[in-house]
């Protein structure tokens, strides 16, 4: 290299880190713009929501090339990665009502029903006999405190699409035997993809305006849990863990082997984070990965994945096991690691089209990215029947059928069903929408024996309909049973 193209580089460099402060600093007058239209307690709100929002915009604008040297990747140790099945061999301590008092649960409830075209949060949608996904987790911890004579206490994570209406609905469970804490995630403007500017003129919601701000993915939990004030809170009550999972995954309750294993630890080794994860199918291939990086477990996302290097991360045979995003994290440690701003997460570019036609990012980070800066962090290979998460309507069918049977809030896999894994289901757009969903099932097929099932065609499900038979070899085209014998406007089953 010459020494022109030296002066060439470092002009270039140069060019760049003032192109950096300059967008920084256009930032941040940005956002005291936006604080002097705020009213009342809300300014003090959203000044803390706008210095983790600064902190990421900071981290955004440094960021150079991939965020991992795919060389420097290795197989997590054996010994970092606990098989389940020798967990749940040790046998229950008479101190597991003690442990169960240092727990708390949290429930990520940010989330819209949309995508199932439902309105208002996701976590009250029907799911199982008239139950929602709230219903259920109360029913799980309801039973958990009775059982035990304990307190654990459930916590929902809210954003501002969810919070109001999730307010009006907990009023209905003020008799149960559950103490349960909401606080918010942070509220972060939009940026506009070409000016690196917010598109939001004022702190409003309504309107054009809510289109303006979005809540920044779960990995805010740690920074909005410290600011609500209820983290300090429940480590002044003597809780010592959360147990973190989305509210759609039904399989995520709380475990009795995995948490005496957390709380027995040798003290010089004291686990802070353990992460849940399960074995890799061809349908989890995008799942993020546990790996070994820089000695230290690492959460690999696909987003992370250099392209010349996907296919490698999508192989089962090499990444075996994928993120349940079921996780036991220390209280404590929380703490420490906010305080001291080291939770140093990836960043998540999300990049969005407003109706208008605008494009625009968010700014991103996961929960269990976190995992490396926590001391003696483990994985849990667990079971799958902990991940089963409900994000469409063919996920609905599945939970609503006799595949499951319902405990005290708790799904697990019918006995009378001779093999465990759980059917391959994909229903068409007609099913897409829980309304429409519901409208095509007069009552939900007998599935004990099915193995896969496809339907594109409109199809309605009348009553005592048994599926069995699952593809028919004679449709070269590929087409399923279903929809080769019933095309649109087809009807199974008796009246």
């Amino acid at each position: 290299m010459s020494v022109l193209d030296d002066i060439s580089k470092a002009g270039m460099a140069e060019f760049q880190e003032k192109l950096r402060l300059q967008h920084e600093t256009t930032m941040h007058k940005e956002l005291e713009k936006l604080l002097t239209t705020a009213k009342g307690a809300e300014q003090e709100i959203s000044k803390k929501d706008f210095e983790g929002f600064k902190n990421l915009f900071h981290r955004f604008l440094q960021v150079k090339g991939p965020s991992v040297k795919w060389d420097k990747i290795h197989k997590p140790p054996e010994d970092l990665i606990h098989p389940y099945d020798k967990i749940k061999a040790q046998a229950l301590p008479d101190s597991v009502a003690a442990s169960l008092n240092k727990l708390v649960v949290v429930k990520l409830n940010g989330g819209l029903g949309t995508s199932m075209g439902c309105k208002g949060p996701k976590s009250v949608i029907s799911v199982r006999n008239e139950n929602t996904f709230l219903d259920l987790t109360v029913h799980q911890i309801e039973h958990l405190n009775k059982t035990f004579n304990v307190d654990v206490p459930l916590v929902l994570m809210n954003s501002f699409n969810t919070d109001e209406d999730t307010k009006k609905i907990l009023q209905k469970y003020t008799h149960h035997r559950v103490h349960i804490h909401t606080f918010n995630q942070s509220r972060y403007p939009r940026i506009n993809k070409e000016s690196l500017l917010p598109v939001a003129k004022d702190l409003g919601m309504h309107g054009d305006h809510a289109d303006a701000w979005y809540p920044p993915g779960h990995g805010d939990i740690y920074a909005s849990f410290y600011n609500s004030g209820l983290l300090d809170q429940l480590i002044a009550a003597g809780k010592e863990y959360i147990f973190v999972s989305n509210i759609d995954n039904l399989g995520a309750t709380v475990d009795l082997f995995i948490l005496n294993h957390l709380m027995t630890q040798p003290k010089d080794k004291r686990c802070e984070f353990i992460m849940e994860v399960t074995d890799k199918t061809r349908a989890d291939v995008k799942g993020g990965t546990l790996i070994q990086y820089d000695d230290k477990l690492r959460l690999l996302e696909i987003a992370q994945v250099p392209k010349a290097h996907v296919d490698e991360f999508k192989s089962v045979t090499k990444f075996k096991i994928f993120n349940t995003n079921n996780l036991w994290i220390s209280l404590a440690a929380i703490k420490r690691l906010h305080e001291q701003n080291t939770m140093d997460m990836e960043i998540i570019v999300n990049p969005k089209t407003l109706d208008g036609g605008l494009n625009v990012i968010q700014l991103e980070t996961a929960v269990g990215a976190a995992i490396k800066a926590f001391d003696n962090a483990l994985g849990v290979n667990v079971p799958r029947s902990r991940f089963l998460p409900v994000k469409t309507s063919s996920d609905l069918l599945l939970v609503m059928s006799n595949l499951y049977s319902l405990d005290a809030g708790s799904l697990t896999m019918s006995k009378k069903r001779e093999f465990p894994s759980t059917p391959h289901v994909k229903l068409g757009s007609s099913f897409t929408k829980v309304h429409d969903f519901l409208m095509r099932f007069e009552s939900i097929p007998d599935m004990l024996e099915l193995d896969h099932l496809t339907v594109s065609g409109d199809v309605t499900f009348g009553k005592n309909v048994s599926l069995k038979v699952v593809s028919d070899s004679r449709d070269a085209g590929g087409s399923s049973w279903l929809e080769s014998v019933f095309p649109a406007g087809g009807r199974l089953g008796g009246p």
